[in-house]
């Protein structure tokens, strides 16, 4: 028996110090926020801490490390159903302006393949309509899409009333729901090795390059631009980080199989997969209330450069936003990924 006491303290006491530090920095800071990872870093000790309670009862043990014990479990517990002011606001924040754009950062390799792939799709997509307009048929996912773009233009700004009149709402979630249904089927094809996600992007950047290139040609970019960029530097950039947690994802499936079909790989990734997502979906939210509220509406009643204007403004924040969200508390707290 006290061999086996020895046994089970060398292997949890570094876990009860570890969680009593967490602890100690929560009680000592009622403003601190965990991100993702520590939270369930923090929930991983506390359950170990309780079963190891449990185990105490078949070792011959001192009360006071058994009161030790009692008392910490007590104190996660506390910290685990205590209702903070404005918690689920705080943790909202950090994961949608630190956590997110890091797990983006950590993985700027699989962000590179997605972008390079949807753009040699959209180059094959212009090309193929430069070669055969009879190519738009086969590329054009909307039949509004298939009439010739000067014809659009002139038809839309010769709209005189709201063309979303009572519909925007509706209008907005159909392209919430339809997007965030894009990225996320992207994610969950990465579990066929990537496969299925390169297949989405290729077909995505297709499209693209067919549209664009088409305007283009038919001398309609100013339209173009103020139809596409201001929900576009969103709505795209989105896809794409939905399909790079589906490259992160295959990654994982890669490396585990690599490792004997061990779970780490896969819990290693799952924190990000979720960051992934979930910023991609917010992401999409927003475009989708840009199109609906916003990108609709033509010359006159929006002038082209207005809208290219926000568009722009739009792509600086998102960028800004990826690339440095995340790096103040990074360099207070620790290296940024």
């Amino acid at each position: 028996m006290i061999v086996n006491m020895e046994r089970f303290m060398a292997a949890e006491q570094p876990a009860w110090k570890e969680l009593e530090g967490i602890l100690d920095r929560m009680e000592a800071d009622p403003d601190l926020h965990l991100d993702l990872q520590e939270v369930l870093r923090f929930q991983e000790l506390y359950q170990r801490a309780s079963a190891g309670l449990g185990d105490l009862a078949a070792l011959a043990v001192e009360p006071g490390i058994r009161s030790y014990l009692e008392a910490l479990v007590s104190r996660a517990y506390s910290e685990i159903h205590e209702t903070r002011s404005g918690l689920r606001e705080n943790a909202f924040r950090r994961f949608l302006f630190t956590d997110f754009p890091r797990a983006f950062r950590r993985h700027s390799v699989a962000a590179g393949i997605a972008t390079a792939v949807t753009l040699a799709a959209a180059g094959m997509g212009g090309m193929a309509v430069q070669a055969d307009p009879a190519a738009r048929r086969a590329l054009m996912p909307f039949s509004e899409l298939l009439v010739d773009p000067r014809d659009r233009v002139a038809r839309e700004e010769a709209k005189l009333s709201d063309p979303l009149e009572d519909a925007k709402g509706r209008f907005a979630a159909s392209l919430m729901a339809n997007n965030i249904r894009v990225a996320l089927f992207a994610l969950a094809l990465g579990a066929t090795w990537g496969i299925g996600t390169l297949i989405v992007l290729f077909y995505n950047g297709l499209i693209l390059g067919a549209v664009a290139a088409d305007y283009l040609a038919a001398g309609q970019a100013r339209f173009l631009l103020g139809w596409l960029l201001p929900h576009g530097v969103v709505e795209i950039p989105a896809i794409l980080i939905g399909a790079q947690a589906g490259l992160v994802l295959a990654a994982a499936l890669i490396r585990r199989g690599r490792e004997g079909g061990g779970r780490d790989a896969l819990r290693d990734a799952r924190t990000d997969l979720v960051l992934l997502g979930g910023g991609a979906a917010v992401m999409l939210v927003w475009a989708g209330l840009v199109e609906a509220f916003f990108s609709q509406y033509h010359e006159p009643f929006l002038p082209y450069e207005v809208k290219i204007a926000v568009g722009a403004v739009e792509l600086a924040v998102v960028s800004l936003w990826l690339t440095r969200g995340g790096r103040m508390r990074a360099q207070e707290g620790g290296p940024d990924a």
